[in-house]
């Protein structure tokens, strides 16, 4: 048992915490202190139910021996290497790893810090591609509206997400927004993928048109825009951009930063859909979230492309001081084999059936005008209160906690992924408790 158990720092001041309603907060702390597979412990000694995965990383659930072993005889071996013209073992070998599970094709991987720097990573790989193709006309990028793609300029600019947006000025110039699939008329309560909505990836060529393919780099896109609110692409949409971006040479960039490792019951959301993007961009459940790391994947033609000239200079001036560190590589490593050893990367798939049952259950709480789930992804959407949108999620949230679950929310959205090792049991748990908040919120 941690010696935190029932301790609250005695300053809250001097940590501005992120996406955090920071005064609500620290007027009432939620203070977590330790974990353990399916549940945190919270400072009162309480067992807090995981339905977030943490923040939609920790897959393979809390403090698995495997992964914390490893991290220490790393840190006690080799601590650090430099990235830069040198290199250890365990990069290599987890990049290796990592292209035996992603689609075929995607034969290169670089290493990041985060999702928001794979993003900004695949953001400036496919105009460096373009540039060394002598395309350098192509440099326009195109994302999606309610799109959530990290919080640096380059993913903040090709995401669409309004309150991301609104405070930090013009952005990067040069991009433009395809409109969400978000059709509630038509597709509330749907089960897995929507029947309507197809059509919508036609947009795309509506923008090549105004712009000209020739000006365009890349698209980006979430397979599941999970931070929105879950949006399950309808049928035929994602097959739908892939062509448009083969007709056109636009690059077309998965962000499967909350889908990859196992999320939908596939290593990943581009093997689930059966859509082959040019890149794709992952972190989260690459190390279970223990440690910062993202991976860009890459496929051989764009890789290639950059393996030309001199063989002394840098073919590609673009990396982090812990590209590859050799400590996040051992954890990625380890949560390989445990993923592997348990079956975690498919089980989503088995267990799926389950899921959606219990979570369409709630269809008949109060204020529940919308359920969406894929894999292990659940959404259940509220009824906003006239004049104070987010109050009555973030009431649910609230009501959860001291409950004993954890949920998310987004907007009005609830938001559920739990660690991939979820019992049938547990998942009953999750919406007994979750029925109950329903049903006590205003």
């Amino acid at each position: 048992m941690s010696n935190r158990l029932n301790t609250t720092p005695n300053d809250l001041r001097a940590f501005w915490m992120p996406f955090t309603a920071n005064r609500q907060f620290k007027q009432n702390p939620r203070m977590l202190v330790g974990a353990k597979d399916m549940h945190f412990t919270a400072s009162d000694g309480r067992q807090i139910l995981d339905g977030t995965a943490g923040l939609w990383c920790v897959n393979a659930g809390h403090c698995r021996p495997k992964i914390t072993e490893a991290i220490a005889q790393q840190a006690g071996e080799l601590d650090y290497a430099p990235a830069f013209q040198m290199g250890h073992p365990k990069a290599f070998e987890l990049a290796n790893r990592l292209v035996d599970i992603a689609p075929d094709g995607m034969n290169h991987v670089l290493f990041t810090n985060s999702g928001s720097e794979s993003v900004e990573t695949a953001l400036k790989v496919a105009l460096a591609y373009h540039r060394v193709k002598g395309d350098g006309s192509r440099s326009r990028l195109i994302g999606r509206e309610r799109g959530y793609h990290g919080v640096n300029f380059g993913g903040i600019s090709v995401g669409g997400i309004v309150t991301n947006r609104k405070m930090f000025g013009t952005l990067l110039t040069g991009v433009d927004h395809m409109p969400h699939t978000h059709l509630p008329a038509q597709n509330a309560f749907t089960k897995g993928q929507p029947e309507h909505g197809g059509d919508i990836a036609s947009e795309l060529e509506r923008i090549v048109t105004l712009h000209d393919a020739s000006t365009i780099a890349a698209v980006i896109v979430e397979p599941v825009a999970g931070s929105t609110g879950v949006l399950i692409p309808p049928k035929g949409y994602l097959k739908k951009l892939r062509e448009i971006c083969t007709k056109h040479g636009i690059l077309l960039i998965f962000d499967e930063v909350i889908t990859g490792f196992g999320r939908l019951g596939s290593p990943f959301a581009a093997q689930h859909y059966d859509v082959m993007p040019d890149m794709i961009t992952s972190a989260k459940g690459l190390t279970n979230g223990v440690i910062p790391m993202g991976a860009v994947f890459v496929t051989s033609e764009i890789h290639d492309a950059f393996m030309q000239g001199p063989e002394h200079m840098i073919e590609f001036f673009h990396g982090y001081t812990y590209s590859g560190s050799p400590i996040a590589s051992a954890a990625a490593l380890a949560t390989l084999d445990t993923y592997k050893e348990e079956g975690l990367l498919t089980r989503a798939a088995e267990i799926a059936p389950y899921w959606e049952e219990q979570l369409h259950s709630l269809k008949d709480c109060p204020h529940v005008i919308d359920i969406r789930n894929t894999g292990l992804i659940g959404a259940i959407e509220l009824d906003p209160i006239v004049g104070e949108p987010t109050k009555r999620a973030f009431s649910a949230f609230l009501k959860a906690y001291d409950d004993g679950l954890l949920i998310r929310t987004t907007g009005d959205i609830i938001a559920l992924s739990p660690p991939l090792i979820i019992s049938k049991e547990q998942i009953d748990e999750l919406f007994e408790k979750l029925r109950k908040v329903l049903k006590g919120v205003a």
